[in-house]
C-alpha cells in the first residue's frame, strides 16, 4: 500500500503543512483500497464475541472515507466526527487541539448527543497521525460520553511529530492502553 501513497510533498499551501501525504492514491486504486479496507475489517472481526467495537467514528474529512466500508463491512455504525460544531442537532463538543500547522484559533471537534454511548466500544479513524492533537481530542470526547475508545487507527503515521508518544503520554498516560494501528 505504501507504494500507492505516491504524492508527497515536503510542505502543502496555503496552511504550510510539514511533509504532507495524499491518501487518493489509495483510493484511486481500488485494489490498494479494497486491501487497506479489509485489513481493517478482518482485524475488527478477529475480536472476541461481545468485544469488539460497537461504532466507527471517522475524523472530519479523510476519516469518512475510510470508515463508512468498515462499518458497513462490520455491519455497525459510522459516526461522523466532525469539526467546529458542523454536525446538526445538539451536540457535544472537544476542547480545542492544536496540529502540525498553526490556525488562528484551535479547532474542536463534536459528535451529534446519542450517537454514541456509556456502552459504545468506538474505533477512531484517520487518514493520518501526526502530533496527536487531533486524535487526543477525538479520545477526550468519547471518554466525556462515557464511551470507550477500542482504538485509534490511521493508514499513515508521520513518526518525526511523535504522535503515538504524545497519546501514550497525555495526561499522565491516561490513554496508554488503548490499541493504536497505523
Amino acid at each position: 500500500m505504501a507504494k500507492t501513497l505516491w504524492w508527497y510533498a515536503p510542505e502543502f499551501s496555503p496552511k504550510d503543512v510539514p511533509k504532507f501525504y495524499d491518501v487518493s492514491g489509495i483510493t484511486e486504486n481500488p485494489v490498494a483500497f479494497k486491501n487497506m479496507i479489509d485489513l481493517f475489517v478482518e482485524r475488527y472481526r478477529s475480536a472476541p464475541e461481545g468485544k469488539g467495537p460497537t461504532h466507527i467514528l471517522g475524523y472530519d474529512a479523510r476519516g469518512f472515507i475510510m470508515g463508512p466500508p468498515i462499518a458497513l463491512a462490520l455491519g455497525i455504525p459510522f459516526v461522523l466526527l466532525r469539526k467546529d460544531g458542523k454536525n446538526p442537532g445538539v451536540l457535544v463538543h472537544s476542547t480545542g487541539y492544536r496540529k502540525e500547522y498553526e490556525e488562528a484559533v484551535p479547532e474542536s471537534l463534536c459528535i451529534r448527543l446519542g450517537s454514541i454511548d456509556e456502552n459504545s466500544r468506538v474505533v477512531l479513524i484517520d487518514d493520518l497521525i501526526a502530533t496527536g492533537g487531533t486524535a487526543i481530542a477525538g479520545f477526550e470526547l468519547v471518554e466525556a460520553i462515557g464511551a470507550s475508545v477500542y482504538e485509534f487507527a490511521a493508514m499513515i503515521q508521520l513518526p518525526f511529530l511523535d504522535g503515538v508518544q504524545k497519546i501514550r503520554e497525555f495526561h499522565d498516560g491516561k490513554f496508554k492502553d488503548v490499541s493504536i494501528c497505523t
